[in-house]
């Protein structure tokens, strides 16, 4: 019988590092932690799909929410939207743990047999403490290995770098079509509203042999699949892509 479990990867972080800020080009921390749509509505399909949900993260701390993905302008206004998800937060704090993840490392191999799929969601946190985490690199190591269900947005994919910290030391997804937060959008941040340099997600991933696939950003967001993968690239594709991993958790 299929496991009916979802283990779900959060960052610690509370920020990211910035780079070149001012005349000095200092590097500063930036305020952010995962973007509350990129997590609540994938969340809300497993739910409603029946799976259970494990989350985890390096250290086991409670995650913190980016504070531009609280605002209304995120949900462009729509306030009863920001509520839903904001409770259903609020009730994985409650049901789930959520306040509490495992950390990676009391993850055992013979427990990652008991998870159907792995979802990773987005916000700038990511780019702090997951792309070089040993401990992440071995549990995504066996999603890939076992061609489970892999999905993950926006900042989210730049975890699968973690892969080149462990076992074999290479990356998993070499040659795999993936889509995140594109350079452009992150130049666009990073002039608007950030005044300094960000990592990117879209040339780490190609420089490790990922073909990368962006394209324009629509009201529904784009997300890519090949094999058991799919990646979106903004918030927008939040929505569509827990639809789709939930389908390949059903073998659809």
């Amino acid at each position: 019988m299929t496991p009916k479990k979802v283990l779900i990867i959060m960052s610690d972080a509370a920020s990211f590092p910035l780079y070149n800020v001012g005349t000095e080009k200092k590097t500063i921390q930036q305020p952010s932690g995962f973007f509350l749509m990129e997590l609540a509505k994938p969340l809300s399909r497993i739910l409603e799909a029946g799976y259970e949900v494990t989350f985890a993260s390096p250290q086991g701390k409670e995650p913190t929410p980016d504070p531009l993905s609280l605002s209304l302008a995120a949900f462009a206004g729509n306030f009863y939207e920001r509520k839903r998800e904001t409770d259903l937060i609020e009730r994985m704090k409650r049901e789930n743990g959520f306040s509490r993840p495992k950390k990676f490392s009391e993850i055992s191999d013979d427990e990652l047999n008991s998870y159907a799929g792995v979802f990773i969601p987005g916000g700038h946190a990511p780019l702090s403490d997951l792309g070089d985490n040993p401990e992440l690199g071995r549990i995504l190591n066996h999603f890939h290995a076992q061609k489970k269900p892999t999905a993950s947005l926006c900042h989210g994919p730049y975890a699968f770098l973690s892969t080149k910290y462990a076992g074999a030391k290479e990356f998993a997804y070499k040659g795999y079509k993936l889509t995140s937060w594109s350079n452009v959008e992150e130049k666009f941040m990073e002039t608007a509203v950030f005044r300094g340099e960000v990592t990117k997600v879209e040339t780490s991933l190609a420089e490790a042999g990922a073909e990368m696939v962006e394209g324009v950003a629509t009201a529904m967001g784009k997300i890519t699949e090949d094999r058991e993968v799919v990646t979106g690239d903004n918030p927008m594709a939040a929505d569509s892509l827990g639809k789709r991993f939930v389908e390949k958790l059903k073998g659809e």
